[in-house]
């Protein structure tokens, strides 16, 4: 048995039964083995970008690993800013990286590069296979390391002599780390925080963002009065009717700051201290509020979710009659007429939402009212830019629906941000996935006129403007999905919109709809 036998029968053994692939000449014998391991899927991929926002999505909704397979340093580098997002989502995910037989490196050929480093960047666990009889035992490894809590990016690089010699041998699982229970003292110590005096915030990311956290954390706010925020981007929140409403911290700095002004104690649970994006002038880097005292319930890597039950459960044993803790109603925004603006997409969105949907948003600053028309829909999954690289929306929700095959998927993305990875609807069309894409067309990298003013360097020159504006030609969405198979509409009004959003519910497999948004206050 050669190497790449043995590795993905080792893979498949894990767990790890999926691969987003760009393979080239270095990885060929990977590519023949999977003939022979049919419990493997392949999905192949016309962008590295496009294979590892795939396997990210994948991991976010399967909860376990897929694998990729890239080409060289290049081809790693063409999938790191998708990389880059699931580190900060902390998804389990197995990048497989073809490298130069362990002997041709010294020849300098012209694809050789540093993998090492530039793997580094975006990975938990990084290691290079040397010999055909080690590469199984270290995918075992990388696959245990990705599902270690709190979940990583495994890099494995597997040189072409290694994946085609001799000598292979699959290699059984490895037990993967749990993430850690909370101490008792602790979840005392925050319990004590939270009845003190002052304004208190429950600030939630990571493992906190499931149902069971979500409804704990909700007891929590009832029984001490105080606020739920999350995490600007979370990797996967929970919502719908019968689930608290809990808001994601603003991304601008000046309302995120106004969020917590005044906060006396901030609990953190899954999530780190919240800081801004960017520096600004005049701006603090750091959310939190001169005199607030943090206190950190649960760490990424240790059980959130687990926590804040055991924090409601103390709170609740306190109080005489434990108060009812807030949920959204189900209720849904009347289907919109006239004008399509931001306001109306995000109603069309909420009128139409199927149950137990995926939300995958990259729709940058046209989704501002998607959260509140979507707030009382069925349950559903909400999906962001976790780590900022834009171009993540296309391939997440194409990884998500090859994950969640009997749920509908739907893609709200910006127009500029598609454009980074818009040969995903052709792995979508080839796999006939179950997404529907509403591109958001303002013609514009719109949140970079904010941050324009924002930073300070705001002028009225033309040459300045024209690096923010994407018309001279306007994308044709409905031509380029069509192009890849995908069929596709162009809605000019919000009546258009619900008639083509209820054409795409209603059809299996992929759909892209083109909502050419008015120029009006939003």
């Amino acid at each position: 048995m050669n190497g790449a036998h043995a590795l993905i029968r080792t893979l498949v053994e894990a767990g790890v039964d999926v691969c987003f692939a760009n393979p080239g000449t270095s990885e060929m014998h990977f590519v023949a083995a999977l003939d022979d391991v049919p419990a493997m899927r392949a999905v192949l991929t016309l962008f590295e970008g496009v294979a590892t926002g795939a396997a990210d999505g994948y991991g976010r909704m399967a909860g376990r690993p897929a694998a990729t397979l890239l080409h060289l340093g290049p081809g790693l580098a063409n999938g790191i800013a998708n990389l880059h997002n699931a580190r900060r989502a902390r998804t389990p995910l197995v990048n497989i990286v073809g490298d130069h037989a362990t002997y041709h490196k010294r020849l300098d050929a012209p694809l050789e590069s540093d993998i090492d480093a530039l793997a580094s960047a975006v990975s938990g666990w990084f290691r290079r296979s040397l010999t055909t009889s080690d590469v199984a035992a270290d995918a075992a490894v990388a696959v245990a390391a990705a599902r270690s809590a709190p979940g990583c990016v495994a890099t494995l690089v597997l040189p072409a002599d290694v994946s085609w010699g001799d000598g292979g041998r699959p290699a059984d699982r490895m037990r993967h780390r749990v993430p850690a229970p909370v101490r008792p003292a602790v979840v005392r110590e925050v319990a004590d925080a939270l009845t003190g005096e002052g304004p208190r915030v429950l600030f939630l990311g990571g493992n906190a963002l499931t149902e069971r956290g979500l409804l704990a954390a909700a007891r929590v706010a009832a029984a001490t009065g105080a606020r739920l925020l999350c995490e600007t981007f979370p990797a996967r929140l929970p919502r719908g009717a019968g689930l608290p409403v809990v808001r994601p911290l603003a991304y601008p700095p000046e309302p995120a700051l106004a969020d917590l002004a005044g906060t006396r104690h901030l609990v953190l649970a899954g999530a780190r201290e919240p800081v801004a994006f960017f520096a600004y002038p005049d701006l603090p880097g750091s959310f939190v509020p001169e005199g607030c005292e943090v206190q950190l319930l649960a760490e990424p890597g240790e059980d959130a979710t687990e926590a804040l039950c055991a924090l409601a459960d103390l709170l609740a044993d306190e109080l005489p009659s434990e108060p009812i803790a807030e949920v959204s109603l189900e209720r849904r925004p009347a289907p919109p007429t006239g004008a399509l603006t931001t306001r109306t997409l995000a109603g069309a969105v909420g009128a139409l939402l199927p149950e137990d949907a995926i939300v995958v948003d990259e729709a940058v600053t046209s989704g501002a009212y998607l959260a509140a028309a979507t707030a009382g829909c069925p349950r559903h999954d909400w999906l962001t830019l976790t780590g900022g690289a834009i171009g993540q929306g296309l391939p997440v929700a194409t990884g998500a629906a090859v994950a969640c095959p009997d749920r509908p998927v739907i893609s709200i993305q910006a127009d500029g941000s598609a454009m980074y990875t818009i040969t995903a609807l052709w792995t979508q069309a080839r796999e006939r996935l179950d997404v529907t894409t509403v591109i958001c067309d303002n013609g514009a990298y719109a949140i970079l006129d904010g941050e324009l003013e924002r930073v300070g360097a705001a002028r009225d020159g033309l040459r300045a403007r024209r690096l923010l504006d994407l018309t001279g030609p306007a994308l044709n969405f409905v031509a380029l999905a069509t192009g890849l198979g995908v069929p596709a509409r162009r809605a000019d009004s919000a009546d258009e919109l619900v008639d083509h959003l209820r054409w795409a519910f209603a059809e299996p497999g992929p759909h892209l709809i083109q909502a050419v948004l008015q120029s009006v206050p939003r």
